[in-house]
């Protein structure tokens, strides 16, 4: 027992010549923090309704029929302003990829004429409206998202055919068309909430054979009217469903 004192004695006088004490070293381990949060991302996950305008091009070509033999008409432009609504959705997938579907639908007064080859009449086309369906794909940087588009179209046309001189109506008819069409755009967030875009689409309606009457309601001709469309706009979202999110490690 004395023996056993005299070496703990001894011990703590090691420690305190020292200035640590000899019976508990201390051990230190390094202190880790968590990493902070990353910076909150954009994410474009969600809903949304707006409204855009622009300016719409579009190309007529018409071309005489049967019961007629088949002569090429002439051509025109026809151009004007363009303004509508939007609704869609869009799904983010991790790592930035965004695939959306879309339905728009915007008025026009796209109008345009020329004398014909043949009859020496004034061929006039008004639009009236344009509308789509869409899917969209697209790759989203934060609140910037960069996309292209394509799906179907429908618009809704007006043609008047009018004697010269006088402009007596000679024949008149409308039509619903549909086409295709694609574009390229890209939309920035700036807000949770509100997002702008611009965009350009091509449309391709095809040739379709329209008939024409006269004032009277009796048949005039059948025309071939071949038509394709560029339209560029602007316009802006409201949105929610999204919003910034933190990304994963």
């Amino acid at each position: 027992m004395h023996r056993k004192i005299v070496g703990l004695a001894a011990l703590v006088g090691l420690g305190v010549v020292f200035g640590q004490p000899a019976i508990a070293a201390d051990i230190s381990r390094p202190v880790y923090k968590a990493p902070p949060p990353p910076p909150p991302m954009y994410r474009w996950t969600g809903c949304y309704v707006g409204g855009h305008v622009g300016g719409l091009w579009a190309n007529k070509e018409w071309t005489l029929t049967a019961p007629d033999p088949v002569t090429p008409l002439g051509s025109h432009n026809a151009n004007s302003w363009i303004a509508g609504l939007q609704a869609g959705c869009d799904y983010q997938f991790y790592g930035g990829f965004v695939v959306g579907i879309q339905g728009d639908y915007a008025w026009t007064d796209a109008n345009g004429s020329f004398v014909d080859t043949v009859d020496g009449v004034t061929d006039q086309t008004r639009i009236r409206s344009l509308s789509t369906v869409t899917g969209r794909i697209g790759y989203a940087w934060d609140r910037l998202l960069g996309y292209v588009k394509g799906g179907w179209a429908w618009e809704r046309d007006n043609y008047d055919r009018f004697t010269i001189p006088g402009g007596a109506l000679a024949g008149t008819a409308s039509e619903t068309r549909t086409g295709w069409t694609l574009g390229v755009g890209a939309e920035y967030a700036f807000t949770n909430f509100v997002s702008g875009f611009v965009e350009y689409n091509y449309y391709d309606f095809g040739t379709r054979t329209v008939t024409f009457l006269d004032a009277a309601g009796a048949f005039d001709d059948n025309i071939d009217i071949r038509e394709r469309k560029s339209v560029v706009k602007v316009g802006v979202n409201l949105r929610w469903g999204g919003g910034p999110v933190y990304a994963r490690y």
